[in-house]
């Protein structure tokens, strides 16, 4: 089983950025936060496995997509 990458949408000065955990750089730099959410999917889409936390402009985290759908650790009951 490949080690699952995480990817963090969050909100910068100028814009969000999309950032791989432990990066020194952003890998998705974006003026819109749908932009920068797009833009990180795509990179995390052609992982192995990955997932995508997307934060709010507080940090918080917002929403965790995991991918592939099928490798998912917590799958949602129903």
């Amino acid at each position: 089983m490949a080690k699952r990458e995480t990817y963090h949408v969050t909100k910068t000065d100028n814009g969000w950025k999309g950032e791989k955990e432990g990066g020194k750089r952003a890998s998705v730099v974006a003026d819109t936060k749908k932009e920068a959410v797009a833009k990180t999917i795509e990179i995390a889409k052609n992982k192995p496995e990955s997932s995508v936390k997307i934060h709010k402009t507080d940090g918080k985290i917002q929403e965790e997509r995991t991918y592939p759908r099928s490798s998912d650790p917590n799958p949602p009951k129903g």
